[in-house]
């Protein structure tokens, strides 16, 4: 049996499309880090993206982010 502190619970799984807060701005968290992946691969920052839309664009710059890329 998985530990339970290493399994991700299913919220985390869920599409971002599909959250209920969703088209909420963006958490300071999210805004902090999609701030610094945009730097690194040279991306406009939009801070008017939404909670859902900034997750969809945080998990595409980590593909192609250089410091993820080299880990």
């Amino acid at each position: 049996m998985d530990n339970p502190k290493n399994v991700a619970p299913s919220n985390a799984e869920k599409d971002p499309a599909d959250w209920t807060t969703g088209d909420e701005p963006m958490t300071g968290a999210q805004m902090s880090y999609l701030k610094t992946l945009c730097e690194e691969t040279d991306t406009k920052f939009d801070e008017k993206l939404s909670k859902a839309d900034a997750s969809k664009l945080i998990d595409e710059l980590q593909t192609k982010s250089k410091r993820l890329k080299s880990a």
